[in-house]
């Protein structure tokens, strides 16, 4: 580690010769690929960039010129030059920082973002704020890993190319997303590959760019003379970079899908196979569906392994298994005009990337009443340990708001399975399935058979429980515990729906009830609870709200987060008696 033993600074590169600059690639290399396999952590992608962030640091004098990373887990390279080296070469501070770019962490940073296509239109901001106020700087946007294939950064391209002031795109082209690329321009990507850069057909000069292709993005001599190249150029320009994602560890190189993120090494994989996941479970019923339903296919924004969709598993589902690539807008509108010429769509995605489609949930499916099923995963779960861009708390809550719209949280896996058959054969709503982070099994109420009535799974009197999906098992375990201790014996209700309330089982509650009581894995905010308490408000029942509060959690851990808003037994119910 002798070369990264003497950066602290960017500045500090700057006086480095090409044969050091080069072992300082290597050193930082070493360092990620120990911290990471350590910790977890976006692996191929930051392995990519090595030496296009040690080049751009020579040539730039960042902050004064700004660099704008898209999707911000590749800038770890970036992060160890701009004074958080101790975050990747000491263990005791490996979590000292975020796994994105942070303003909080360093002047070098400017966005707090962890979603894709983003870069060139944040990037375009902060051009014309220079130009207006007359200073004169580099702004660099840095975009790659499939979000050229994303709607916005498209919008910024078409604004910036008339821009006519110094605006540079660096373009990593390593031919992934987190899978494999898809799209029509990706073709001219790699037509452009293969003539280094002469293609006849240019994408970006197409676009009102000029252009300037490296063809080894790992060479830090092109790279800097590249660089120097385009520095203070007075027009938008792109650098069209070729890397390898995962370059210098062979696993992450032969195998760039996996190694995109990946666990860490204290990860105990043996238990975890022993386990059922929703992953497999979903995956397997949606290909033996689209085996025996040919109208029946499933979509994808370039998340397939979300719903455990491996390559094998995408082979085996062929044309009717659809990867739309970074464009959740477009998955969502194409997922409505399935369902309006009579095919069956389902979308598998994340609940943190469905908050990019708020208008094509409202218009193009619910106002159109179109039936296509999205199943909404969450990573960990709506309330996580995740960090502050990654959260699926608030998905609930953006999608109970729209008219015609079915949000479904299911509390088995019986009851999950019972209800994405009953979607995908029903034909009057768009309907959403909350994946719940673990397989839960045993009584929940009548099976589902597509009636959206609540389930009193557990009738009592006095206090009524209503535990919404992931937490109807937390729901079941509060009502012992308040037995235990009062000796009420509480009624247990499985409410099923977040989007409505079935009027009909909670005013069946108010003759021998005195307390509802309702659990939500989400921000309370907007969400189910708020419905059931605007339910009882003109009557003398008390109800209490459990779920997360309308903040920002960044990678707090999982146990101070149940511990802070009462979502254990014991805390649930040192509030219920109070109530009572």
């Amino acid at each position: 580690m002798k070369q990264l033993q003497r950066v602290n600074v960017p500045a500090d590169i700057k006086s480095m010769s090409m044969e050091e600059l080069k072992e300082l690639a290597q050193d930082i290399r070493d360092v990620l690929i120990t911290k990471v396999s350590e910790t977890g952590g976006h692996m191929g992608p930051n392995l990519g960039m090595v030496e296009a962030t040690i080049a751009m640091h020579y040539v730039f004098d960042s902050p004064k010129d700004k660099i704008v990373y898209d999707v911000s887990h590749q800038s770890y390279t970036h992060k160890i030059l701009t004074g958080r080296k101790e975050g990747f070469t000491n263990p005791e501070k490996y979590h000292s920082y975020s796994g994105y770019t942070n303003p909080d962490e360093s002047e070098h940073d400017y966005f707090t973002v962890g979603h894709t296509a983003t870069a060139i239109s944040l990037a375009s901001g902060m051009a014309k704020a220079r130009d207006l106020r007359g200073e004169k700087s580099n702004v660099i946007a840095v975009i790659g890993d499939g979000a050229l294939s994303g709607g916005e950064a498209y919008e910024g391209l078409n604004h910036v190319a008339e821009m006519n002031t110094n605006f540079i795109v660096l373009f990593n082209d390593n031919d992934m997303a987190i899978a494999p690329v898809s799209g029509g321009m990706y073709k001219n990507f790699k037509a452009l590959r293969d003539t280094k850069g002469k293609a006849s057909d240019n994408f970006f000069k197409a676009m009102g760019f000029n252009y300037l292709f490296v063809e080894d993005g790992h060479d830090i001599p092109s790279l800097i003379a590249a660089f120097e190249q385009v520095k203070d150029s007075d027009v938008p320009v792109v650098i069209h970079m070729v890397t390898v994602k995962g370059k210098g560890l062979a696993e992450a190189e032969a195998n760039p899908e996996d190694f995109h993120y990946i666990m860490s090494k204290h990860f105990d994989v043996e238990a975890y196979n022993k386990q059922e996941h929703y992953e497999a479970i979903i995956s397997d019923y949606l290909l033996a569906k689209m085996a025996a339903d040919p109208s029946v296919v499933t979509l994808t924004a370039a998340v397939p392994a979300v719903a455990g969709f491996t390559p094998a598993k995408r082979a085996q589902a062929g044309k009717q298994f659809v990867d739309v690539g970074i464009a959740e807008e477009h998955l969502i509108a194409m997922a409505a005009g399935l369902a309006k010429n009579g095919a069956k769509p389902v979308v598998v995605d994340d609940g943190t990337f469905l908050q990019r489609t708020y208008d094509q949930l409202s218009q193009d499916l619910a106002l159109n009443s179109n039936p296509a099923t999205i199943v909404s995963f969450s990573i960990g779960g709506g309330i996580s340990s995740m960090d502050a861009t990654h959260s699926s708390a608030f998905d609930m809550a953006m999608m109970n708001g729209i008219p015609n719209l079915i949000v479904l949280s299911p509390a088995t896996k019986d009851e999950l399975l019972a209800m994405l058959d009953w979607s995908i054969e029903q034909t009057e709503y768009p309907v959403v399935i909350r994946v719940p982070a673990k397989v839960e099994s045993g009584n929940s109420g009548a099976a589902f058979d597509g009636h959206l009535d609540n389930q009193i799974v557990e009738k009592g009197s006095k206090v009524a429980i209503l535990g919404l999906g992931a937490f109807f098992s937390l729901g079941r375990k509060v009502k012992e515990v308040l037995k235990a201790e009062t000796g009420i014996d509480a009624t247990l209700i499985n409410p099923r729906l977040s989007s409505e309330v079935d009027e009909q089982t909670l005013a069946s509650l108010v003759a021998d009830h005195d307390v509802v009581v309702t659990f939500e894995d989400g921000v309370l905010d907007g969400g189910f609870g708020e419905k059931v308490a605007r339910y009882f408000g003109p009557t003398a029942v008390k109800v209490i709200n459990f779920g997360m509060k309308k903040e920002v959690n960044d990678r707090v851990p999982m146990k101070t987060l149940l511990e802070r808003y009462h979502l254990t037994p014991e805390l649930a119910v040192a509030d219920i008696k109070k109530l009572v």
